[in-house]
């Protein structure tokens, strides 16, 4: 924490001296924060969801040689969906998060699970996530040393994390205000961090893949004004894109972003 207000005055100091331009900057991020739809009440919900299956290959940065492979589990249950995604990289190492939901007129996180394996299959992140007891337990691996973790902490029903996110996506229409949609997220860091995370419109684009031309939407996911003066969530910053295709339902055309915590930006078409 100190850190944090230590950045945070380092940036002010000289704005100091200008008391007008920093008056003027904090009444603009006032006015920002006010404007934004605040987490808490659970996303409404437009689009149908049921049982999907199915896989895509999970490219690097600069794309060539597929890295590893996705797969992706959805089965609904009367109105509870899990969801489970998987990805397994070349190098042996994978990605696992499991989340459930209440599915209905809106979407509540319910209970899940993230699992972060090295490349020699070694785990190195597993945290449980219980939305209702705002508990989250488990353990990561610390420079070699495991520290355990039992947290507790508000998690409202608008908490997503893995496959949800982009439920969150699908449905920007029906709950963005102010050109963006907020919620709350358990990240690894490696240590499990609680986030309020904004999706924000970019605005439309045209998209090529496999000689089609088609216009998609623009979406970034990213923290919100926490990030400006903590240097450890500059690890999630790096460009988390979604272009999604308009549709009955849309449709995830790409998405550019880190893997993980470790910060390996791969993409998914």
């Amino acid at each position: 924490m100190r850190s944090g207000i230590a950045v945070a005055s380092f940036l002010l100091i000289p704005l100091m001296r200008h008391p007008a331009l920093l008056a003027a900057i904090l009444l603009v991020a006032a006015t920002q924060v006010a404007l934004a739809r605040e987490p808490g009440e659970p996303i409404r919900i437009v689009w149908k969801e049921g049982d999907v299956a199915g896989q895509s290959p999970i490219y690097g940065a600069n794309g060539g040689t597929p890295i590893g492979v996705v797969e992706y589990h959805q089965h609904l249950d009367g109105n509870e969906l899990e969801t489970i995604r998987v990805a397994r990289f070349t190098d042996g190492s994978s990605d696992e998060d499991t989340a459930v939901a209440r599915i209905n007129k809106t979407l509540e996180g319910v209970r899940g699970r993230s699992i972060i394996r090295d490349t020699r299959g070694k785990t190195i992140v597993d945290v449980t996530i219980d939305v209702a007891a705002g508990r989250i337990k488990g353990f990561y691996d610390d420079g070699g040393k495991r520290q355990d973790v039992d947290m507790h902490d508000t998690l409202d029903p608008a908490t997503y994390w893995g496959p949800l996110i982009f439920i969150v996506a699908k449905n920007f229409d029906a709950n963005v205000e102010d050109g963006r949609v907020r919620f709350k997220t358990v990240a690894p860091t490696p240590k499990p961090r609680v986030l309020t995370m904004e999706l924000a419109d970019q605005g439309a684009k045209k998209w090529k893949r496999m000689g089609r031309s088609f216009g998609v939407e623009s979406y970034v996911l990213r923290p919100t004004m926490g990030w400006v003066i903590d240097p450890i969530l500059h690890r999630l910053v790096p460009s988390t894109e979604f272009l999604v295709e308009p549709g009955k339902p849309p449709s995830l055309a790409r998405y550019t972003g880190p893997r993980n915590y470790a910060g390996q930006e791969i993409v998914l078409e």
